[in-house]
């Protein structure tokens, strides 16, 4: 048994793009949300809230955050590991939740990167147990660059079945038509680079309001027309040659060999969502 006191921190933050608030229908003022009890009539505070498990009916037991903190579990300040696969082994797509970075405390700054190191050149994650909110979550660890990344993933029995889905079977396609497929998904392919790509409701949602506060009327786009494909091959070919067309004009567009472009980034701090410990 090797422990490795660790801290997690949310590897990810939501940015919402749009708030609203809920108004008044009459002079549209923010309204207040209150907190009604139906038994004694009156309104509650959030700050007097009880948490309660139901038990039976109107039977509830009340549970507070020390009571979570006590479980008989070994993974409620532990994520345990239980076995090792491989990478590739691994169907992300369905099973991932959420990430958190893990940090080593200095008294497991060692073992801490045995493990990356061995993780790494096994071509390994870790597939482990930790119990973090209101449940146990499953969980794989493997290395991110220079950090430890844990992964929470789906139970087995909260993914559904693709057979509730009218799935196509036994379609006749041609040798040519799969080579015309393919030839667009390569005029389409380059290596992966989340930054190309940008968030556009925000900036279009900002026009919506921009024209209402001028008092100008607003218009819905040209709405899309509906492509019915009665020829395949031909939809096909003018999409090849379109997408070579866009290659050119990109590749005309870059700037010229040695010119330096600046990108700048933005940093958010993170904020520990708990101490825990790996064994």
């Amino acid at each position: 048994m090797v422990a490795i006191p660790i801290r997690m921190y949310l590897a990810t933050e939501a940015h919402s793009a749009v708030a609203f608030r809920q108004l008044c229908p009459h002079c549209q003022r923010p309204i207040k949300q209150q907190r009604h009890c139906p038994t004694d009539e009156h309104v509650v505070a959030f700050s007097e809230v009880l948490r309660g498990y139901e038990v039976g009916k109107d039977q509830f037991v009340i549970i507070e955050d020390e009571d979570l903190e006590k479980l008989p579990l070994k993974t409620t300040r532990t994520i345990d590991i239980v076995e090792f696969v491989d990478r590739d082994e691994v169907p992300l797509g369905l099973y991932v939740k959420s990430a958190y970075y893990l940090e080593p405390e200095d008294v497991g700054v060692k073992p801490f990167a045995l493990l990356m190191r061995a993780l790494e050149d096994s071509n390994k994650v870790a597939v482990a147990k930790v119990a973090l909110r209101d449940r146990e979550h499953l969980c794989l660890i493997q290395v991110q660059g220079n950090a430890l990344l844990c992964n929470t993933l789906n139970w087995p029995d909260e993914i559904r079945s693709t057979e509730e889905l009218n799935l196509p079977t036994n379609v006749k396609i041609s040798d040519k038509e799969v080579q015309m497929a393919t030839s667009l998904i390569e005029n389409l392919s380059d290596s992966f680079n989340p930054e190309r790509y940008t968030d556009e409701y925000k900036a279009a949602f900002e026009q919506v309001v921009d024209r209402k506060l001028k008092g100008l009327q607003v218009t819905a786009p040209t709405p899309v027309r509906e492509a019915r494909v009665m020829d395949l091959m031909a939809a096909l070919k003018a999409s090849v040659e379109a997408t070579k067309q866009g290659k050119r004009k990109e590749a005309a567009a870059k700037p010229a060999a040695g010119r330096k472009v600046k990108v700048a980034a933005k940093t958010a701090a993170t904020r520990p969502a708990a101490r825990r410990r790996t064994a």
